[in-house]
C-alpha cells in the first residue's frame, strides 16, 4: 500500500475548500452558507495540520486551535442571527433577510 504524502492532503483540501466555496456562492439557505462556511475553515485547518506534521513544527497546530474558537463563535453568533431572523421573517432565504434593509 502506498504512502499518503502532502500532495494527497492538499488535494483534499483544495477539493472541500472548493465545495465550501461553491456551497457559499450558490446556494441561498443561510444554515446551507454556514456549514459551507466551516467546511472552508475545516479545509484549511486540514491543511495547516498536514504542513505541520510535514515540516516537523507543531506552530501549524497550535493555530488550528485558534481556528476552531474563532469557528465555534462565528457559528454561536451566526445561529443565534438566523434564530432572531427567523422569528421575525418565518424564512431563512438569504434573499428575503436582504428585505431588513431599513
Amino acid at each position: 500500500m502506498p504512502d499518503v504524502t502532502i500532495d494527497w492532503y492538499v488535494a483534499l483540501s483544495i477539493i472541500l475548500f472548493a465545495i465550501g466555496a461553491l456551497g457559499v456562492l450558490l446556494r441561498r439557505n443561510a444554515i446551507i452558507i454556514f456549514m459551507s462556511v466551516e467546511m472552508m475553515l475545516n479545509s484549511a485547518n486540514l491543511l495547516f495540520v498536514a504542513f505541520s506534521r510535514h515540516l516537523g513544527d507543531l506552530n501549524g497546530q497550535v493555530l488550528v486551535f485558534f481556528v476552531i474558537t474563532v469557528a465555534a463563535a462565528e457559528v454561536a453568533v451566526g445561529l443565534a442571527l438566523i434564530v432572531t431572523i427567523f422569528r421575525t421573517k418565518q424564512s431563512i432565504n438569504i434573499d428575503e433577510i436582504n428585505l431588513l434593509k431599513g
